[in-house]
């Protein structure tokens, strides 16, 4: 079987899965304060300063800062030893996932943070994470320990970390981030990031958002998050500014990075083992 047929293979399963699995069932452990799924297009841009301070000049009247406001994210990412999750999705395939755990500044242990995955199929993102304190969010990820209660999107997480063998952390990435929703569309939403940085040691959150940096000095990554076409308005005003979609991913980013370091520093380069899947879109290694 060659590799796109093994692909594919996968993506049919995952829509068959969605289909079959109740993804879109209301759970009665879910907070009111907090979102648990979501599904949507996500459309990334990269804007200068003089680009970013000329399109919120222009969506102030489509858009205000939504509840969270200015924050702080800091995110852990899991992968195999030979960062096959990444690698695998830097390949641009019809469906790929990751697994990382998340917090809203600086935690402590007994801190909010979500174990998440993050599935695109098809150009959707399916995103599905479940709220515990920090320190067994971080534990349940690194199979240190199982989780209290089970849950439909532990399950999940359980499996995919199941399929590629335990995956550990690789990387810590945090960013600022401001938060705007639409004020006529509750389905709009826009984010700016920046001072997005990374690194591969002291994969701890309580350590602090400190790294190498991903991106120039002045630059912006805007990201709007939709769930079907991108609004006329915003369209117009985006064209007019020249602010044109790119691809980027801030954990693919950072592995680009840390890899051409580590050719640079002439350290060792854990060779990649490409995944295969079977008949039932488990991961094993040749």
């Amino acid at each position: 079987m060659t590799k796109k047929q093994i692909n594919f293979q996968k993506c049919r399963y995952f829509k068959l899965y969605l289909s079959l699995s109740g993804y879109y069932a209301v759970r009665q452990e879910v907070m009111k304060m907090f979102k648990f799924s979501f599904e949507r297009s996500e459309i990334k841009y990269l804007l200068s300063d003089i680009q970013y301070g000329a399109l919120m000049k222009m969506l102030r009247d489509i858009v205000r800062e939504d509840s969270y406001g200015k924050t702080n994210i800091m995110n852990i990412y899991f992968d195999t030893p030979d960062f096959g999750m990444i690698r695998t999705s830097l390949e641009k395939p019809v469906y790929k996932e990751k697994l990382r755990l998340r917090t809203y500044g600086t935690p402590s242990d007994d801190s909010n943070a979500f174990a998440e995955i993050k599935k695109k199929y098809d150009g959707i993102v399916y995103k599905r994470r479940i709220l515990l304190p920090y320190t067994q969010a971080l534990d349940y990820l690194t199979g240190s320990a199982a989780i209290e209660k089970e849950s439909q999107i532990s399950k999940e997480i359980d499996y995919l970390r199941f399929s590629w063998k335990n995956p550990q952390p690789t990387a810590v990435i945090s960013y600022d981030r401001v938060a705007f929703e639409g004020i006529e569309d509750p389905d709009l939403r826009i984010t700016f990031d920046e001072n997005i940085r990374y690194r591969t040691e002291k994969l701890d959150l309580k350590e602090g958002p400190y790294g190498r940096p991903i991106l120039p000095e002045g630059m912006h990554l805007m990201e709007l998050k939709i769930a079907g076409a991108i609004p006329l308005n915003i369209a117009r005003i985006l064209s007019e500014l020249k602010i044109f979609p790119v691809s980027f991913s801030k954990y693919g980013r950072a592995y680009e990075d840390f890899t051409v370091e580590k050719i640079k520093s002439g350290r060792e380069i854990i060779k990649y083992i490409p995944p295969v899947y079977n008949r039932e879109g488990d991961v094993s290694y040749a």
